[in-house]
């Protein structure tokens, strides 16, 4: 058999559509499948913590890290930095294990040129009425910061041209069954396995 390398899958999408619920059933799921955790210099939600839903940083050491190369993308999202640890990433992929990273936008496209060979996933809501509906049921924004993010939510989701699938937040469940299609579909591409595939028999052959 073809060892299959550890995929980087990047999910993005609009605040509020849906993502963090749909990665973290996701990783539940699937024990080969780790979540990336991120670094931000924002205030903790209720219920979040430290090292499992990200890592939280003071502007000076997030600013630190950046100085030092330590991520592998970063970003400036609402007032907030917003990254990604790049070791942490690399060790887990050279496992072979797959790595979701759910980040905005403006970073995925970082790692989009950093890192060519990432699975690029839009995360669309049912319609933008659903979208606000979500966002506005959080209870955790001021109303200024929700009216700020509804108002980005059509410009973020004309970017769904920059990715290589999209996919409708209508229920989690079909959500789960959607990535994981496409994660199976990515680990069988010619693209990724020609030289191990040719390779495997042309060993073979000269057994035979």
């Amino acid at each position: 058999m073809i060892e299959k390398k550890g995929l980087l899958i990047v999910i993005s999408g609009p605040s509020g559509a849906g993502k963090g619920t749909v990665c973290t059933e996701i990783v539940s799921k699937k024990s080969n499948i780790k979540l990336s955790i991120s670094a931000t210099t924002r205030s903790p939600r209720e219920g979040e913590v430290e090292g499992v839903n990200y890592f939280f940083k003071t502007k000076s050491e997030f600013e630190e890290m950046v100085n030092k190369g330590e991520f592998l993308e970063h970003a400036k999202i609402y007032d907030n930095y917003y990254g990604t640890p790049l070791k942490a990433i690399s060790d887990e992929l050279e496992k072979g294990r797959d790595i979701i990273l759910e980040i905005e936008m403006q970073g995925a496209m970082q790692i989009k040129k950093a890192y060519p060979d990432a699975v690029f996933i839009f995360m669309l809501p049912p319609s933008l009425e659903e979208l606000k509906n979500r966002i506005t049921g959080r209870g955790t924004e001021t109303e200024e910061q929700i009216k700020k993010r509804f108002s980005s939510a059509f410009n973020e989701i004309k970017l769904v041209s920059d990715y290589d699938y999209f996919i409708f937040n209508n229920t989690v469940e079909q959500s789960v069954e959607d990535i994981h299609n496409i994660i199976n579909a990515e680990k069988c591409k010619v693209s990724r396995y020609k030289e191990e595939v040719i390779k495997k028999f042309e060993l073979e052959e000269k057994e035979c």
